[in-house]
């Protein structure tokens, strides 16, 4: 299985032994940062820092101002966390090294473009924003996926894209000194606490037949029981029936229209609008779910839709969630398209590096096609040695 692991920049600008290092844990390929939201990462083994501190979202590459100069939003500069063509610098040196590059590519996450435009915003059910969310549903928002995806996916050196965050954000968001653990919301409270009710959104309820204050009334109502701690945050039912349990078939149904419709349209412009930039044979992957309604880096979709658009899909495999993640995929799946099982390999974050060959191979049986490993860059030396380990095993 062609397998590919995760980096960002910093883990090897500065660093002369980062590029053969990771060739020599098995891997084809890398999957390079190219725009990437804030963030605070540890680099273990780097000659010059142990801490990188990427203090809001940002290119990692120069941008093309005059492409950018009339936007109503646009993708911000990185700081000294990488300057210049910080990624240009690293997909030069893995390229030298022998490896594959893709550009890693997050669109619909940006804390601090929610911040300054703060109409660009999901707004839930009682009028709060989420500056991390931009609404998908609003035209400047699109414009700005659509071309962010076009730039930053088709770099110099890069053979193929893996698009993140391409689909609805909401509630759920890793964030500094978090406090909202307090009242345990299941999967259907989550997608209730991400529905938006922007004025742009509001308008797309009703034009499916939905009056967008009834809508918000009957969201508050099917919540209340959650916030009193008289509903279990799982309750007998999940996914979709746990949504129309908790809010009625008939309402849950035209929110999932109207979210299912923007996405979709969203994922195939993004989609063609990276394809008209890049040459023939350009691999074009989105991080995804197998559950329209689910929210996040890896977007809620439609297998069969996604896989007739884009050339395959990474998905979140880890901790037994392989079987739940690929078989709606495989059994939708073009002889052709990319199934690739995305399993952490931190130890400290969750992930079983020792039980990586085992996890690999109940993947492929699954119908996965190729590996993604989370992440090269972070791992301890032992994680990376039962990586190494485990590559070979694989063959």
């Amino acid at each position: 299985m062609k397998t590919s692991a995760f980096l960002y920049p910093w883990d090897v600008v500065g660093d002369p032994d980062a590029p053969a290092r990771v060739r020599d844990l098995g891997v084809r390929q890398v999957t390079l940062a190219s725009a990437y939201h804030s963030t605070r990462a540890l680099t273990p083994r780097h000659p010059k820092h142990r801490i990188v501190t990427a203090e809001h979202s940002a290119v990692l590459f120069p941008l093309d101002e005059d492409s950018w100069a009339d936007a109503e939003l646009r993708p911000y500069a990185a700081g000294d966390w990488a300057p210049g063509d910080a990624f240009g610098e690293a997909a030069t040196a893995l390229t030298d090294a022998g490896l594959d590059v893709h550009t890693w590519v997050v669109l619909a996450h940006n804390s601090r473009l929610g911040a300054e435009n703060p109409d660009s915003c999901v707004v839930n059910a009682y009028g709060d924003r989420y500056p991390w969310a931009p609404c998908i549903a609003r035209p400047a928002v699109r414009r700005y996926v659509v071309a962010l995806a076009a730039e930053a996916a088709v770099r110099p050196g890069a053979t193929g894209t893996e698009l993140e965050s391409l689909g609805w954000y909401g509630l759920a968001h890793l964030h500094a000194h978090d406090k909202i653990g307090g009242v345990p919301l299941g999967e259907a409270a989550q997608y209730l606490m991400s529905l938006c009710f922007c004025a742009v959104c509001r308008a797309g309820y009703h034009s499916l037949g939905l009056d967008p204050d009834e809508l918000r009334t009957a969201v508050r109502r099917a919540l209340e029981p959650v916030w009193s701690g008289a509903e279990a945050p799982g309750g007998p039912a999940s996914g979709r029936p746990a949504v129309e349990r908790l809010l009625g078939a008939d309402l849950a149904a035209v929110t999932l229209d109207w979210r299912a419709r923007t996405a979709r349209t969203l994922q195939e412009a993004t989609v063609a609008a990276v394809r008209a930039q890049a040459a023939p044979g350009f691999q074009v992957l989105l991080h995804a779910d197998p559950h329209p309604h689910r929210t996040g880096a890896n977007a809620g979709v439609d297998p069969a839709h996604i896989l007739g658009t884009a050339d395959g899909v990474v998905l979140p495999c880890t901790g037994g969630a392989a079987r739940e993640m690929l078989e709606p995929f495989a059994a939708h799946r073009p002889e052709s398209a990319v199934l690739a099982a995305n399993l952490t390999v931190v130890k400290g974050m969750g992930g079983s590096p020792g039980t990586l060959a085992d996890d690999a191979a109940h993947a492929r049986s699954l119908g996965a096609t190729e590996l993604r490993l989370y992440h090269a860059g972070l791992a301890s030396d032992a994680d990376l040695a039962a990586v190494t380990a485990a590559l070979s095993d694989l063959g």
